[in-house]
């Protein structure tokens, strides 16, 4: 098999000295390959090391052709256009020059052969389903599943050899997620992705798994990949069976040869002390049974360490993956309880009477509610302990409502985790940030709080700057639920981004327990239907807000 990607004995650590990869192999090979593996793992900054973002602190990399990179966070800040997100604002200058007249040398050069750079952009952001998206809008306007979309059409457009996307389906609604999935299908390149979107782990060739500070391929895709790891399971499980009936047997042996030979020593004193035979025999029997004793006690202590060692092997081939376990603060709400009302700006409401020519919307293709139906609201309310899960294509508001509620205020504590999770600071350690935020708790309470959320000993004590996506989520929710006075309200918008797998079955179970009022803006239909949502609310771009 030749390789496209062939990473050499890479190692990296943060300025702080954090160890991230130690010595790390891996070799990628053509096609679409899925790279998954825990939160913190490394596989971000694996991607960064390929697409020359980061230099490794020794090792080597290779890839055969130019590199493209779409980063797990698009950044949205500032004055940049999608024309500058594209790449191509370069190009138009100098083609809009051209076209008034201005024949200067480095307007060509410029140019060189992409005279239709504007059309394939147009183009390439239309099969992406962004029409509407012009190419001089600001992206600081951009909803963070458009820039993401508009980010991957710029990939899209310099056809690099090798593309890698990290959590490309974050924040993305379902059209969106269908469009990048057929994006994915139809690359004719090299692709490595890292996601926990199960419908595009489904589409790769092979799965690499980042686990232990090593890489191991599996051909086939996600459900594939699971076949075999759960066939080597129960096979390791098995093992670690036989191996512990082994050392319960073998410590049986040693016990019972040992009160076989104490019995004898026993005799033999008792054979003396009667003068049943001389001393100089029952010397020599003496002798003779220590040394006979310390050959069967070595045999079997022998037998039971090899027994103990088999056991070992068999056991750390068994999976036992480090999980958050949220434990979400006791806030029951009374059922009925008025927590939040919202007043709706006019421009907010479906039915709003500037509308009449408003087209009927046809049902949500993942099965809940559509618009047609669905109930126009003037105002928000919320009342405990409802589950809302809040939906609506990019673009549409969802943020933009989470955020009016935390300015407007509610009738309780409010938590509100963002989906750019921009509530920390970067400069300080993980037990700081939530320090700030639960100022009379003890360091030690601190501590045991972040332990749940995996961060224990050193890594308490990590800038959160350093953090990768899925460590930042869970310090932020660590953050958000050791807040003083807890939170009777939960607002979470896209929680599951950059989750992996187990931790996202985790934070479903979390939030099913909880007895206070949660208001959930997701994609994830599937992570909603295990909330026991109670209210389905659509967001749209035009029409404002509705209720099934």
């Amino acid at each position: 098999m030749s390789f496209s990607i062939v990473v050499d004995h890479v190692s990296f650590a943060w300025p702080d000295g954090t160890m991230v990869l130690d010595g790390l192999d891996a070799a990628f090979p053509a096609g679409r390959t899925g790279l998954i593996g825990a939160n913190g793992s490394g596989k971000s900054t694996l991607l960064r090391i390929i697409a020359g973002e980061l230099t490794p602190g020794s090792g080597s990399v290779s890839v055969t052709g130019e590199v493209g990179y779409l980063p797990q966070n698009v950044p949205l800040a500032g004055s940049r256009t999608v024309s500058d997100l594209l790449e191509i604002s370069g190009k138009r200058a100098a083609l809009h020059a051209v076209e008034n007249g201005d024949v200067a040398e480095e307007h060509f050069t410029a140019i060189g052969d992409d005279w239709d750079v504007e059309e394939r952009a147009r183009a390439e952001l239309d099969r992406l389903g962004l029409g509407h998206v012009g190419l001089d809008r600001t992206v600081a306007t951009l909803s963070g599943g458009e820039a993401v979309m508009v980010a991957l059409a710029a990939q899209l457009l310099k056809r690099p050899a090798v593309l890698l996307l990290d959590e490309p389906t974050n924040n993305l609604d379902l059209d969106a997620r269908r469009r990048l999935h057929a994006a994915v299908s139809a690359y004719p390149g090299v692709l490595v992705v890292v996601s926990h979107d199960r419908a595009l782990l489904g589409l790769v060739d092979q799965i690499a798994e980042l686990r232990d500070a090593a890489v191991r391929l599996h051909g086939g895709n996600l459900s594939d990949y699971e076949r075999q790891v759960a066939a080597e399971q129960e096979a390791a499980e098995r093992t670690v069976r036989t191996a512990e009936g082994e050392v319960r047997r073998q410590r049986r042996e040693l016990i019972e040869a040992r009160t076989k030979l104490d019995r004898r020593g026993r005799n033999a004193r008792k054979a003396f002390e009667n003068k049943k035979v001389p001393k100089i025999v029952a010397g020599g029997l003496k002798m003779k049974a220590q040394v006979s004793a310390g050959k069967h006690r070595a045999l079997h202590e022998e037998r039971l360490a090899e027994a103990r060692d088999r056991l070992t092997e068999a056991e750390l081939a068994v999976r036992d993956d480090a999980e958050i376990r949220v434990e979400l603060p006791g806030t029951a709400v009374p059922a009925g309880r008025t927590l939040l009302t919202l007043p709706l700006d006019r421009a907010d409401r479906p039915d709003r009477p500037d509308r009449p020519d408003r087209p009927d919307r046809p049902d949500r293709p993942d099965g809940a509610p559509g618009r047609d139906g669905l109930k126009a609201l003037d105002r928000l309310v919320v009342r405990g302990p409802e589950r809302i899960a809040l939906l609506g294509p990019n673009g549409s508001g969802k943020t933009t409502l989470l955020r009016r509620i935390v300015e407007h205020g509610a009738h309780v504590p409010v938590g509100y985790l963002p989906q750019r999770l921009d509530v920390l600071d970067d400069a300080l350690s993980v037990v700081d940030n939530v320090r700030a935020v639960a100022p009379a708790a003890s360091v030690n309470d601190v501590r045991a709080r972040l332990a749940r959320f995996l961060f224990r000993g050193s890594r308490a004590d990590q800038p959160v700057g350093t953090l990768s996506g899925g460590e930042r989520f869970r310090a932020a929710l660590a953050a958000l639920l050791s807040a003083d006075p807890p939170p009777q309200l939960l607002l979470l918008d896209e929680p599951t981004n950059n989750l992996d797998l187990s931790s996202v079955r985790q934070l479903s179970q979390a939030l099913a327990a909880y007895r206070g009022a949660l208001v959930v803006a997701s994609h994830d239909v599937p992570f909603l239907e295990t909330l026991g949502i109670t209210r389905w609310l659509r967001q749209d771009r035009d029409e404002g807000l509705a209720e099934s």
